[in-house]
């Protein structure tokens, strides 16, 4: 009992960097931008939250200053991509070389601290007392609640259930018709390449503020690429991204079990699981099932600038 209620903790966990991240790409990738930044902007938020909370040991200011520096990154990211029409996958590794530069760099003066201040589990009452699931997912941190419930239900209400979901599919799918309709491609692409963005940098926060918690250089570790993997995994959604999140957080957690109860398997093999996951998760069901191929079909617009004059 105990080990599948660490299991699920530790999986909850994980997969909360990975799902924050997923659910930014999201945001940018419906409407045609392709952000590969991501790595990059997770580093910076992950050194502001720190860099923060040591100055202000708290939580929630670390966090929102960390979704500020995603943000005016993501903008620089956007005018470059939206507003200039620059390469979109030169930009995005721009973005991830200069963001985890500029971490690295600047991480030394912090580099093995502490957070100063991190997220205290809130227990859910009644629900916190169910064996196993209870522990696991009703005695976690705010920000858990909100990148596993509110946010991707909120988004994907707001993605498929109103008419703004619908300009803003639009502007991904076909940004000519969009604004042949009247829509500002141009504006709401810029503000969803943003707000993808600051979340992204909320991913890097929540990393060391709840799951580390700690700075050290590197301490990203990749899981900004698995988390642009997640999205076509997910089919370009929010619910299924949040959801492949957790699946990812799953098997990391068993690489940590494994290494600390001497499964007997090279510990150099149970880190790999996560990037083995990934590729796993993006090649077998396309290869398995043909369905699969519309499910994960990208925007029909992604990754294509936008030129009003000509439409």
């Amino acid at each position: 009992m105990d080990l599948l209620t660490g299991l699920f903790t530790t999986a909850f966990l994980a997969g909360g960097v990975l799902a924050l991240a997923a659910l930014g790409e999201v945001l940018a990738e419906r409407v045609g931008v392709v952000n590969l930044g991501v790595e990059g902007l997770m580093a910076l938020g992950a050194l502001t939250a720190i860099a923060t909370v040591a100055a202000i040991p708290s939580p929630t200011i670390g966090f929102l200053a960390a979704l500020g520096v995603g943000a005016l990154f993501g903008a620089l990211f956007a005018f470059a991509t939206v507003i200039l029409r620059a390469n979109q996958v030169l930009c995005g590794l721009a973005l991830t070389l200069m963001g985890s530069g500029i971490a690295s760099t600047i991480g030394r003066a912090y580099s093995g601290m502490p957070a100063r201040a991190t997220f205290a589990p809130i227990e859910v009452p009644l629900l916190s007392k169910i064996p196993v699931i209870g522990p696991a997912f009703f005695s976690q941190n705010i920000l858990l609640y909100l990148i596993f419930i509110i946010l991707p239900v909120g988004l994907s209400y707001i993605m498929f259930r109103t008419r703004h979901g619908l300009n803003l599919r639009a502007v991904g799918e076909n940004p000519a018709a969009a604004d042949a309709a009247g829509i500002p491609v141009n504006l709401i692409r810029f503000a969803y390449v943003t707000a993808g963005s600051a979340l992204a940098a909320g991913a890097g926060a929540y990393l060391t503020l709840t799951f580390v918690p700690s700075w050290s250089d590197g301490v990203v570790a990749g899981r900004g690429w698995i988390a642009v993997a997640l999205v076509i995994f997910a089919g370009y959604r929010p619910i299924p991204a949040v959801l492949s999140g957790l699946l990812f957080g799953f098997i990391t957690a068993l690489g940590f079990v494994g290494q600390a109860r001497g499964w007997p398997i090279a510990p150099a093999f149970l880190s790999m699981l996560p990037y083995l996951g990934t590729m796993a998760f993006i090649i077998v069901p396309v290869l398995a099932w043909q369905r699969m191929r519309r499910i994960m079909a990208a925007p029909a617009a992604i990754g294509v600038p936008y030129y009003r004059d000509l439409r």
